[in-house]
């Protein structure tokens, strides 16, 4: 009952967020842009976690320029680029398909390639050995004969 229990808490459970009491905006419409652009921002401490999420020291200072630049009147990319010129496009979760970041969009798909290769080569090689070929009367009664001794 208690592990029922515990697993029904885990399930409903809502994630918590990092945003402390003391960064959010006053204006409430502010505060939930901030919040769209933190969820599109990756902590570049705790690699593939939103500075939303995160509670890593450089993600709150990260949160706070977002909130600094929107309080500026800067639009949701202005801000968004205002930290990809600090950090690179490593700090976007989903970077664009640019010369810079071409391996993060198709290594994925040249390490399923190289995995389907092997698999391919090993698959012939497999069917390339050949099966043991089959004893002759002769060889059959030998081994029958050295077996019942």
């Amino acid at each position: 009952m208690n592990r029922f229990l515990l697993a029904t808490l885990l399930a409903i459970a809502v994630p918590a967020h990092a945003v402390l009491p003391s960064e959010q905006l006053a204006d409430p419409a502010l505060e939930a842009r901030a919040r769209e652009i933190s969820k599109e921002l990756r902590c570049v401490v705790c690699q593939n976690q939103s500075i939303d999420d995160s509670d890593a020291p450089l993600a709150a200072d990260l949160r706070v320029i977002v909130r600094e630049q929107l309080r500026l009147g800067k639009t949701d990319a202005q801000a968004k680029e205002y930290l990809v010129t600090r950090y690179g496009s490593y700090v976007l979760l989903r970077p664009p398909f640019r010369y810079d970041t071409w391996l993060l969009w198709l290594g994925p798909f040249a390490v399923l390639l190289a995995g389907a290769g092997l698999v391919i080569a090993w698959l012939r090689a497999r069917r390339g050995v050949a099966e043991t070929p089959a004893l002759t009367p002769q060889e059959q009664a030998r081994l029958d004969a050295l077996t019942k001794d």
